[in-house]
């Protein structure tokens, strides 16, 4: 058994660099483990080893150059240290919260992300998702799939989105595609970011609270971060008020999750559409129960098109880095927020 284990925990045999996987990226479950396959560079993984995480990276310490991870893999800074010869973490998302960068910023350790692959895909599925909740068209369908329609009559009519006011907490470049597509819509669009965006035509709100006053619907698209974690509780969903729509194609805890569950039951908000949730894969049993809740299960960024391009860029980013060459898609670490584990 004990010669199993070694057998297990040992690398190819053969003079390709090493990319390290400590948890397979959803790709991989989809396409297979050849999905991220190059000819420059061979994984190590760690998953499929029976030794204890810590004893894996103990082993392997001196041969791993490069890590790659995703949404649901953590890059903690316990993991960095043990690699001494550790030089980039690619991760297959755009939101980085997984991955300490205090510590890979101390360590000149590179990273570098999805970039804007999925930013159009998020923001055809916020509006979706807004539309959805707006129309009930999920719902809708439910009724008459059970039925319905020839016994109870016709469906409770729903809302435009035409016209509405919509804010966007997060202007970065998914929350900006997303404004594109609301102005085909006569939207009248809103937004809370960092800091005012000089070059968009936007009314710039730098307190969430009087943003949501303002708005019909909220749609988050920043980033997860310790100043951004439950910024949206009790106090904005009260403001956003019982006509009001959230949307979140973001990261699930940036949203109070209980808070929201009971505003959604006692009808203190109009709906919410949810792509994430804060303790994925669970979902609270509540919303599913509620027609004014429409839910995907963290695939907004998900499509056979995207994921193509995902898989170059990935490839492309290992190849770059083992070519000494510049990075396709690297994360600028100098500015960036303290972001939570």
């Amino acid at each position: 058994m004990a010669v199993a284990a070694e057998n297990q925990s040992q690398p190819p045999q053969n003079d390709l660099p090493y990319v390290l996987i400590l948890k397979p990226p959803a790709a991989f479950s989809i396409f297979g483990d050849h999905f991220f396959h190059s000819p420059k560079f061979q994984f190590l993984k760690a998953f499929e080893s029976p030794l204890p995480l810590s004893q894996f990276l103990l082993t392997h310490a001196q041969s791993v150059q490069a890590i790659l991870t995703s949404a649901s893999g953590s890059v903690t800074a316990d993991t960095i240290r043990l690699l001494p010869h550790l030089g980039l973490v690619v991760t297959t998302s755009q939101g980085i919260n997984h991955i300490d960068c205090s510590e890979c910023r101390r360590r000149g350790i590179a990273v570098a992300g999805a970039g804007t692959i999925f930013s159009t895909d998020c923001a055809d599925s916020a509006v979706g998702l807004l539309l959805d909740v707006l129309r009930k068209v999920s719902a809708a369908n439910r009724y008459v799939k059970q039925g319905l329609w020839s016994s109870q009559g016709n469906y409770p009519l729903g809302n435009k989105l035409g016209g509405k006011q919509v804010g966007i907490v997060g202007l970065g470049s998914i929350g900006t595609e997303v404004a594109k597509r609301l102005e085909a819509f006569r939207c009248s669009i809103s937004y809370n970011s960092r800091s005012k965006k000089p070059s968009v035509p936007y009314t710039f709100y730098p307190n969430v609270v009087e943003l949501a006053v303002n708005c019909d619907a909220l749609i988050i698209c920043c980033a997860l971060t310790d100043e951004t974690h439950h910024l949206i509780g009790k106090e904005v969903l009260s403001a956003l008020g019982k006509d009001g729509v959230i949307i979140n194609i973001a990261r699930g805890p940036i949203i109070d999750e209980k808070e929201l569950v009971q505003c959604l039951i006692k009808r203190e908000i109009r709906g919410a559409g949810l792509d994430v949730f804060e303790h994925e894969p669970d979902v609270p049993v509540e919303l599913l129960a509620l027609d004014n809740v429409v839910m995907s299960p963290h695939n907004a960024v998900c499509t056979t098109e995207s994921l193509e391009e995902l898989r170059k860029t990935v490839v492309g980013n290992f190849e770059a880095f083992y070519s000494n060459e510049p990075l396709l898609t690297p994360v600028p670490l100098d500015d960036l927020p303290h972001l939570s584990g």
